[in-house]
């Protein structure tokens, strides 16, 4: 199973489940939805009977198989979803296929579990790619899978904006797409596809995906990245950037020094935005606004903008920045949300308390933002960057750098061991990243994600992987063979999934890592650091 539970003990009794199962008692719906490829059915004295214990976790289970049937006893709606998940990984592979009229043989198992992160989550990258609402919608069914339950959408980046504004409708109707595509490899040549790409969700989509998500028990964490990456928002509104000049949609990859503003009337706007995006979400618990890789040049250049900067009695571009991003900050929690930044934010100047930091650049800046007080979660290049080749190998499809490979992800510790307690304990998750810019179809998402998702799965659910966890996986692959998954197989890429070839040691993680890290002690590292 993946992830392995807490406690699994073999019984000595089977049970088998017969086509169109019955399900009784507390938290029917979960069940059946994590069933939903069963048919299972409601009804009184089931098959399948849950049962509620307040002493429990929310997201906490027990669930024993044995010969009178199911038996489910969970903290709440979500805690009876993932025992159903878990019910369905001791199914044989063939139950993940669409097979009317089956029935299949159950081992007697009693399992105890409860995941050891609160926050088990992907981010997708669907602006430097855009992704379909289908994908989107398909991904948060394999996250329900592994039992992970934050999508991280970036919604927004210099390469294009992905959301319906109604507020600013030029956002989706010019900043959504642009002509062409750079195609070339890291530090060669500048070469283009000459094809449009764009698209963009509408707000109905929005609200769709969350519903479906929250069904799911996964959280959507819309991305909007500020004040950097705004190429894209400055192509559609340039009186929000600091010199007023107009933007094209960037069509290469890199950081352009267009910025927005941090005068109030831009505070404005993006309140607008984030009015809109959490009104089509509904309840948006968090919401991201980024604040990386920002080039402040024209912040500092800028008269007014220097002005302003004075008015607030602020000495440097880097102070103006955090005091940009507090003030959007407040601004999200007016509406019950918080905000969530990557860490060149927490570097950069005084942000909220409860402003939530995702170290990407590695963990020892995000153990000064734990110390600092602010809960973080665990996002560092050097594991969790899946847009990073897994062999240094010119088989492998184009990436942007090597390697990360399943068992550098299987290996990583989110709260390290030589933290303090109170250390560890504002490590509140885990999350691994898809950046899109070397991934341009759905295809190459599937194998870029999986396998190693899973073994983040297996980090996030447990704290760490659990004995025997590679050949779990192996096992673990029937079932995504039988979902239709398009993995990396262990032994390196089909010969269709090779492609445009990978440049091997062109870029080396280790390498930047050891850049990044360093760059994280000055306040001013908001510079692009790859």
């Amino acid at each position: 199973m993946i992830p392995r539970p807490e406690l699994l003990r073999d019984l000595s009794s089977s049970f088998e489940l017969t086509p169109s199962p019955t399900v009784s008692g507390d938290f029917i719906a979960s069940v059946r939805t994590a069933l939903a490829g069963l048919d299972p059915l409601p009804g009184d004295n089931g098959e399948i009977d849950v049962r509620r214990d307040p002493s429990l976790g929310e997201e906490a289970y027990r669930l024993t198989v044995g010969s009178r049937g199911v038996e489910i006893v969970a903290g709440g709606p979500a805690g009876a979803f993932y025992a159903a998940q878990s019910l369905r990984q001791l199914l044989p592979p063939a139950s993940y296929r669409f097979s009317p009229g089956a029935a299949w043989p159950v081992r007697g198992v009693r399992i105890e579990d409860a995941p050891r992160f609160a926050w088990r989550g992907l981010h997708f990258d669907v602006a430097r790619h855009f992704f379909p609402k289908r994908e989107v919608l398909r991904l948060i069914d394999l996250m329900a899978v592994h039992k992970l339950n934050r999508l991280h959408l970036h919604l927004a980046d210099d390469q294009g904006w992905r959301v319906e504004s109604r507020a600013y409708p030029l956002l989706h109707e010019v900043a959504s797409h642009r002509p062409r595509t750079a195609v070339n490899h890291h530090r060669e040549p500048e070469a283009y596809d000459e094809v449009p790409h764009g698209g963009y969700y509408t707000l109905d989509d929005l609200a769709e995906m969350a519903a479906y998500a929250r069904s799911r028990h996964v959280t959507i964490v819309p991305e909007i990245d500020v004040p950097g990456h705004a190429s894209a928002i400055l192509a559609a509104y340039p009186e929000f950037g600091a010199t007023g000049e107009r933007h094209d949609v960037l069509d290469r990859w890199g950081i352009s020094p267009a910025i927005l503003s941090p005068l109030p009337k831009t505070v404005e706007f993006l309140t607008a935005i984030f009015d809109e995006l959490i009104g089509a979400l509904g309840e948006t618990p968090y919401v991201h606004i980024g604040g990386d890789e920002v080039v402040l040049d024209r912040w500092a250049a800028s008269p007014e903008i220097t002005a302003y900067r004075e008015s607030l009695g602020l000495g440097s571009v880097a102070e103006l920045q955090a005091h940009f991003l507090r003030r959007l900050a407040d601004v999200l929690a007016e509406r019950g949300a918080r905000a969530v930044v990557w860490d060149e934010a927490f570097v950069s100047g005084e942000l909220r308390k409860d402003t939530i930091v995702m170290p990407w650049r590695g963990m020892n800046v995000g153990r000064r933002a734990a110390a600092a007080g602010h809960d973080v979660v665990a996002t560092p290049v050097f594991p969790l960057y899946f847009d990073y080749a897994e062999a240094g190998s010119p088989d492998e499809p184009m990436a942007i750098g090597d390697a990360i490979t399943v068992a550098d992800v299987a290996a990583f510790e989110p709260a390290p061991a030589d933290w303090s307690d109170e250390e560890r304990a504002r490590v509140i998750g885990v999350q691994a990243q898809l950046w899109t810019e070397r991934v341009p179809d759905p295809r190459t998402a599937d194998y870029r994600m999986w396998p190693r998702a899973c073994a983040l799965a297996e980090v996030a659910w447990a704290g760490r992987s659990r004995d025997g966890f590679d050949d779990r996986l192996a096992g673990h692959l029937a079932r995504l063979d039988a979902l239709g998954v398009e993995y990396r197989p262990a032994a390196g890429p089909h010969p269709w999934q090779r492609r445009r070839p990978h440049r091997p040691s062109a870029v080396r993680v280790t390498e930047v890592m050891a850049r990044i890290d360093a760059m994280t002690h000055d306040a001013e590292s908001t510079r692009p650091s790859i």
